[in-house]
């Protein structure tokens, strides 16, 4: 998993019949200093997060796995959002 903040939302009118229903954020991945990492991608939200909020982002097949669907076309999925970053 890694860390990123929600840029804003993107909105589809046509798209892959198996993700209708679900919202899309356009996320930035960040370091642990919430400094940007790489470009920005969008990401399918299975928590319900809003732009400004730092989140915890899946890549990959466990992405998919998240919404128990094999036919998601999904690569990055937001999974958690983060209230309070502990120091270590």
């Amino acid at each position: 998993m890694r860390m990123g903040i929600v840029k804003g939302m993107v909105v589809s009118t046509q798209k892959d019949e198996h993700l209708i229903g679900t919202k899309l954020l356009v996320v930035q991945h960040v370091d642990s200093a919430h400094k940007p990492i790489g470009n920005e991608e969008v990401a399918v939200d299975a928590v319900g997060a809003g732009t400004g909020e730092y989140v915890l982002l899946c890549q990959g097949s466990p992405a998919r796995a998240v919404f128990n669907d094999p036919r998601m076309p999904v690569d990055l999925a937001v999974v958690g959002i983060i209230d309070k970053q502990a120091e270590a």
